[in-house]
């Protein structure tokens, strides 16, 4: 089976998060928004504890967390949900990036088809894009920028800080999408200026199907989103639908373990990334790393071994450990990866690039290890 280094498409439960929703699934069968019995009482309490969980780790006012089903979700909402909003005010126009998830992009081209104007700005060759080049695309009618915190495939840090600080006095909504960067970079996601912020819960080692937006206040007044589904008044209107308590509550329990561990996570997850580099460097195998390593999360690298497809060493070295090539959304396309295509790396060299992520529970000797038989596999591969 080998070691799991795919992370950044999904994290292992944390074993203590299990053993909460376990107890709620045991113990709490209320419905949250029951106001007619002490069982929804106990299920209200649970989930506003929850709320206050996330909202702490964020350093954010509790009423400005809302739980969503995961950062898909999350960014829909904040992107579509602005639709009212901005046609009323005559404010059309979106900036992002060509690199974002395509939960952003997919949302931004359907508002194109619906009289909206996008920008979509590239990235230089390090991944990062240039703050001047979104700042100056900026105008009257800017309804939002929506940028990432951390790419998925690359593990590249954008500069949402220079960012934020600019938009923060603007009539221009900021929406940062935090998927990977949230419980990581959380010392950094608290000193930034934003509006809305997308994340979910599975890449904190917490369950799948739960996660949430932020809506900051601003003048005393969130922004101005609406729901983008009908059925209900939970989370204020906002995102309709039973609230999943066990889902909450292990995303709230997930923060509580970030929130006292992400630094030795930090710590644990770069001596992994400094042993890898490590065994890359001695092995002799050609290879080059996408993506600026000066701006890069110490959870993630994503190789190009020149002269070997992915596609074969994915395959070769399954016994071995589980890795990809991409964001997990576009597992199934044979087409080069998006992000690295708008990077400006050759189609070649895309073929022959993998992604690799891990966690602080991963053990580094068996990561190494396997790490190791990769790289045998990929010599072996470069010499045919």
């Amino acid at each position: 089976m080998g070691v799991y280094l795919d992370f950044n498409s999904t994290a292992p439960i944390d074993e203590r998060v299990l053993e909460e929703m376990i107890k709620i699934y045991r113990n709490t069968p209320g419905n949250a928004d029951s106001r007619t019995h002490t069982f929804g009482d106990d299920a209200r309490q649970a989930v506003e504890t929850a709320r206050a969980d996330v909202a702490s780790l964020l350093g954010v006012d509790k009423d400005e967390v809302f739980f969503t089903s995961g950062a898909t979700e999350s960014n829909n909402i904040a992107i579509q949900g602005l639709k009212e909003y901005a046609e009323k005010n005559g404010k059309k126009h979106i900036i992002t990036t060509s690199v974002e998830h395509k939960a952003v992009l997919g949302t931004c081209k359907a508002l194109e088809q619906q009289g909206f104007e996008v920008s979509y700005v590239n990235p230089k060759a390090d991944g990062r894009v240039s703050v001047e080049e979104v700042t100056e695309l900026v105008r009257d009618d800017t309804v939002l920028v929506s940028i990432m915190h951390v790419n998925n495939e690359t593990g590249i840090i954008q500069p949402i800080k220079e960012i934020g600080e600019f938009l923060a006095d603007k009539e221009t909504f900021f929406h940062i999408d935090a998927t990977q960067s949230f419980g990581k970079l959380v010392d950094e996601l608290k000193a930034i200026k934003y509006d809305m912020l997308s994340m979910s819960a599975h890449k904190i080692s917490g369950p799948q199907g739960v996660g949430a937006l932020v809506l900051r206040k601003k003048r005393y007044k969130l922004p101005p989103v609406k729901g983008i589904m009908y059925g209900g008044q939970q989370e204020r209107g906002i995102r309709p639908g039973t609230i999943p308590i066990a889902l909450v509550v292990g995303l709230g329990t997930a923060c509580v373990l970030v929130a006292s561990e992400y630094k030795q996570n930090q710590e644990k997850c770069l001596t992994i990334k400094n042993a890898l580099l490590e065994e890359l460097n001695a092995s002799g195998v050609k290879y080059e790393i996408n993506g600026d390593q000066n701006y890069c999360v110490p959870s993630t690298l994503n190789i190009c071994f020149n002269g070997v497809s992915s596609e074969a060493l994915m395959l070769s070295t399954k016994q071995y450990c589980g890795i990809s090539n991409g964001s997990a959304c576009n597992s199934k396309s044979y087409e080069p990866s998006y992000v690295l295509t708008a990077m400006g790396i050759p189609t070649e060299k895309i073929e022959n690039s993998v992604r690799i992520s891990w966690g602080a529970e991963s053990d580094c000797e068996d990561v190494v290890t396997s790490f190791k038989e990769l790289l045998a596999v990929a010599k072996s591969l470069a010499a045919f």
